[in-house]
């Protein structure tokens, strides 16, 4: 106990210190031994072998579903599908396997390439010009006397707008369910009547696109009458991403007149650099020539004010204007009349690229091959060190056989986890260095509290 002692009357010496930082002393917790001082050894320490009645520490080893389970959570890399220096060399033929290892990392290369610029393409509006075109027909129904109902008594007429995109030998075949409805190619109609006729209150039949509106394969009108009809048709186009008229002065300076705000930016910053707008020292400035100055209306501005500039000067596009007759001629006669308009449809290609993002079953087929590769080159692994191990048990068997008794016990020491080295702890001069007595001291100390323990509760027992 002499040593404990001395620990103990130092610890009050130093009281700066707490215990685990005193100098020239370690703290360990009561009952456990000092670790010699040097490098860690591998083996049984003298405080935990089984003769001291110290238990061992050691780690269970993983079952078989665990150690399942970290290999499919591990990430295989393509250089596991490298065969080894070895293998290529017993088997010549190997390096055709190589080869086209070789070129399967150029191939997923070029698809990762690939795969960015589709994905890039699509973030970016693809369209298409098609042709829509628009049947205008109107039927005239005479009056009958001897009609039981009293709408019948009166003449009338029936217009009728519909459309449908023409057939494009590209395109792949609509069916019912993604067709397009007719409305939903514009974002208004308007049809003007004769005012003269209908009044100032019912010449006008409007249809304006909401969020709540249901789309539609046409328009029809009804009203009552016996004489010709001049009728005015306003149609606005939907147009996705929105389209902006420019002004008549800006659209003239730029050769733009009606497109999205991205184009229009575009065309406005080609003009600036082509005629070096932009100010030499204060590169964040426009100087506006005589053209820009008349328009936005200041000899300079800076380039986030162009947003803003601009606003005033961008309007809805034009309307497509169809004039059209109602004829009122015979009894019951159809006529129809045909208008064919430029319109803007997504790009069939753009499906096709998002259903080639979208699927997975190549992607599934690649992987359980890439997994039976895996698997092969294990196996092949797994018989090269067979091979190796014969080879080596063929030269010198004694040589071979201790060193895999070696190598066992060092495999044994990493399971188990135990510290130590078992030859040197057989030698006596082992037990001589400065630990071994405060080791020792410590040791017999935990002992006697451990007794102390179980006394305590024996005669703590009895008392009850």
């Amino acid at each position: 106990m002499a040593a404990l002692g001395y620990n103990m009357a130092t610890q009050q010496q130093h009281p700066r210190f707490p215990p685990s930082q005193m100098p020239g002393m370690r703290h360990f917790p009561p009952g456990s031994f000092p670790r010699p001082s040097g490098p860690p050894r591998m083996g049984i320490s003298p405080y935990m072998r089984p003769g001291m009645g110290m238990e061992q520490s050691r780690k269970r080893p993983p079952t078989q579903d665990q150690r399942n389970r970290q290999q499919s959570r591990k990430k295989k890399k393509i250089s596991d599908k490298v065969l080894p220096q070895k293998v290529r060399d017993l088997v010549p033929e190997s390096q055709a396997y190589m080869d086209l290892l070789a070129f399967e990392r150029k191939l997923d290369t070029t698809i990762m390439r690939k795969r960015l610029d589709i994905q890039e393409a699509l973030k970016r509006p693809m369209k298409q010009k098609r042709k829509l075109r628009v049947f205008i027909s109107h039927t005239f129904y005479p009056g009958k006397p001897d009609a039981e109902e009293e709408e019948g008594n009166v003449p009338s007429w029936e217009l009728r707008v519909e459309g449908r995109l023409l057939d494009d030998p590209n395109a792949p075949k609509y069916d019912a369910k993604t067709k397009r409805k007719f409305s939903s190619f514009f974002k208004s109609l308007v049809i003007e009547l004769d005012k003269d006729l209908y009044g100032p209150d019912n010449h006008l039949v409007e249809w304006h696109r909401t969020s709540t509106t249901t789309e539609t394969d046409g328009f029809q009108v009804k009203r009552p009458g016996n004489e010709n009809v001049k009728c005015t048709l306003l149609l606005l186009l939907d147009h996705q991403p929105p389209q902006y008229k420019l002004d008549s002065r800006l659209a003239r300076l730029l050769g733009v007149h009606t497109q999205t705000r991205p184009v229009i930016i575009n065309a406005l910053w080609q003009y600036i650099k082509t005629h070096q707008l932009q100010d030499n020292d204060e590169r964040e400035f426009i100087n506006n020539d005589r053209y820009f100055q008349q328009i936005f209306d200041c000899p300079k501005m800076k380039f986030s004010e162009i947003p803003q500039r601009l606003h005033p000067l961008l309007h809805p596009p034009d309307p497509i204007v169809i004039n059209h007759i109602i004829t009122i001629e015979g009894s019951e006669q159809r006529r129809t009349a045909c208008y064919d308009i430029d319109v803007e449809v997504d790009d069939t290609l753009k499906e096709q690229m998002k259903s080639f993002l979208l699927s997975t079953t190549s992607q599934q087929e690649i992987a359980l091959l890439d997994n039976k590769i895996h698997e092969t080159v294990e196996t092949i692994n797994g018989l090269k060190n067979q091979r190796e191990f014969m080879l080596s048990f063929a030269r010198d068997p004694q040589e071979f056989i201790n060193q895999w008794l070696m190598s066992q016990s060092r495999d044994l020491k990493i399971m188990t986890d135990v510290a130590g080295n078992p030859e040197e702890e057989r030698r006596a001069e082992f037990y001589h260095q400065v630990w071994a007595q405060e080791a020792v001291c410590r040791f017999f100390y935990g002992k006697i509290q451990q007794r102390r323990a179980e006394l305590e509760q024996a005669l703590g027992i009895r008392n009850t």
